[in-house]
């Protein structure tokens, strides 16, 4: 037989080489990565966080205050229909007998502790509790479950106990710039508030402020049972930087 070399035979000392040198870690040749190739992952891994937290985090964001402005078209309309079944008239803010609290939203039983807390003046209508809650919202301190929206109580849902009836709806004469219904809330950090207080009622309006929690808006349902969302933030307090009013005077409370 020849001693020559067939030109298909595969020699293996190349291969045995590659291992020896390192090289077979480059080319795949055997499992795992160099300490310069698994720092260059990380740093990749690492950038790509970056960029995208940020865009998760805004993506919810967004989520969170289109289904704000959701529950607000859910109480504006259990608020017309409130009125529909009372000859016009609008649902009343709160009033107080013995020891339970009555109000749009829920109705607080104070003779136990904690308070009990059932549906509110709206409740046939909403049938649902949870969306009297801002989704962007907690205030875990308040005897409310759920917080974060305030009803227009200086010119449409009155104050009984003070002789002061709820509006009918005919006299709101600018019902799409009527606001009856906003994200609220005061101080800093912010506290909930169920009550909704205009500019001139200065000593209510401390605590019955709007609340511009979406990245500086603040969700607003108005008389014709539109909503929408504003970044115009009146009457600003610098201790109190996310709150403030819809307008300067009482040209957005009130029923002229």
């Amino acid at each position: 037989m020849s001693d020559a070399v067939s030109p298909y035979c595969i020699t293996r000392a190349p291969v045995q080489e590659n291992f020896r040198n390192g090289r077979g870690a480059r080319f795949g040749l055997y499992g795992g990565f160099t300490l310069i190739e698994l720092l260059v992952v990380i740093a990749i891994i690492a950038i790509l966080a970056a960029i995208l937290f940020p865009v998760f985090g805004k993506a919810k964001s967004n989520a969170q205050q289109t289904n704000c402005l959701a529950n607000l078209k859910q109480l504006a309309a259990a608020w017309q229909a409130y009125a529909d079944d009372n000859a016009g008239r609008a649902c009343i803010s709160y009033y107080f007998v013995d020891s339970t609290w009555y109000g749009w939203d829920f109705i607080l039983d104070y003779s136990t502790s904690p308070a009990g807390a059932r549906l509110g003046l709206l409740g046939p209508y909403t049938r649902n509790g949870k969306i009297c809650g801002c989704p962007s919202f907690k205030d875990v301190v308040r005897d409310r479950p759920f917080t974060g929206y305030a009803y227009n109580a200086t010119y449409i849902g009155g104050d009984i106990n003070a002789g002061k009836p709820p509006c009918l709806l005919n006299e709101i004469a600018r019902p799409t710039q009527t606001a009856i219904l906003a994200d609220a809330g005061w101080g800093n950090p912010v506290s909930s508030e169920a009550y909704l207080r205009a500019p001139s009622e200065t000593l209510l309006f401390t605590a019955g402020k709007v609340h511009f929690r979406h990245s500086g808006w603040a969700n607003v349902a108005y008389a014709d049972c539109h909503v929408r969302a504003t970044n115009k933030i009146c009457r600003r307090d610098s201790a109190e930087p996310e709150c403030g009013a819809l307008s300067e005077d009482d040209s957005a409370y009130d029923l002229k």
